[in-house]
């Protein structure tokens, strides 16, 4: 299968991209951490060490899922990006955006023909069937749908944003009013775009944790690394937050490792290590 995602087993996580305002971004006020919400409580190493090892297991099971992810055949799902910068664009003129769409196609390796288009309050969507001379990954077919995205801007704006890091600047909220959903929907949404270079890649926990001047969301995720034949895994936890200024919708982001441990899998059951 091709999918470009990378998301939950039978789902998918996909490669995001940016957009550009040339506006500084600004600092929102001192957010809550995830660890003074009083609701939020760390999995034991144990209990992260199985999630991490359950091949059935991705996320939490009220985690926003991608409209796509449910698709049984092979898709990729990507963002257009602005052609100077690696920024994902927004525009709340479909033409616009479809134009857009139609260059980046014509310059992209794998290219397609035209089958429809498609909106819902993000986004627009642009729907192809793109071809692959190899048909590598493919069993049945040598083309697949490709799904190409440009963000709704009185949604979602990426522009600024550096998808190299991830950490800092992360886009703006534009929807009014602002609610912990949204941030919510935006962090996870994300999370399905975001690489991670291991083996075992999961979600423990996405948790709130607003004040009035802030509306924050937690993805605590775990990751093992793996150090070597006849070593055990690093399993690295992390607090990848995202935090909504309430009265302008600027988001920043942060990244940290906040807890590490070794573990491996032994005749198919998560073992820690000494």
């Amino acid at each position: 299968m091709r999918t470009q995602m990378y998301l939950l087993p039978a789902m998918l996580v996909l490669n995001a991209c940016g957009g550009g305002s040339g506006e500084e971004a600004k600092t929102p006020e001192p957010s809550p951490s995830v660890t003074a919400n009083p609701a939020y409580v760390q999995p034991s190493d144990q209990e992260i060490a199985g999630k991490i090892y359950d091949t059935a297991y991705s996320a939490p099971a009220d985690f926003y899922v991608d409209e796509r992810a449910g698709s049984g055949t092979s898709y990729s799902v990507y963002h257009v990006m602005d052609d100077a910068a690696a920024y994902e664009r927004c525009s709340d003129d479909f033409e616009t955006a479809k134009a857009w769409e139609e260059t980046d196609n014509a310059t992209r390796a794998v290219s397609g023909y035209y089958v429809g288009a498609y909106e819902n309050g993000r986004y627009f969507e642009f729907i192809r069937e793109l071809a692959y001379d190899d048909d590598i990954g493919n069993v049945s077919s040598p083309s697949s749908p490709g799904y190409a995205r440009v963000f709704k801007c009185a949604n979602t704006s990426r522009d600024g944003v550096d998808r190299s890091t991830l950490t800092g600047y992360a886009g703006r909220l534009n929807m009014t009013p602002r609610s912990a959903s949204d941030i919510k929907t935006f962090a996870e949404y994300l999370w399905q775009f975001a690489f991670f270079p291991y083996r075992h890649k999961k979600v423990l926990d996405s948790v709130a944790a607003s004040n009035s001047e802030t509306l924050e969301q937690t993805l605590v995720l775990g990751f093992a690394v793996n150090q070597g034949t006849g070593r055990c895994d690093r399993i690295d936890v992390v607090h990848w937050t995202f935090s909504a200024n309430r009265e302008n919708g600027e988001v920043m982001q942060s990244f940290e490792t906040v807890h590490s441990f070794e573990a491996r899998l032994e005749s198919g059951s998560p073992i820690l290590c000494d």
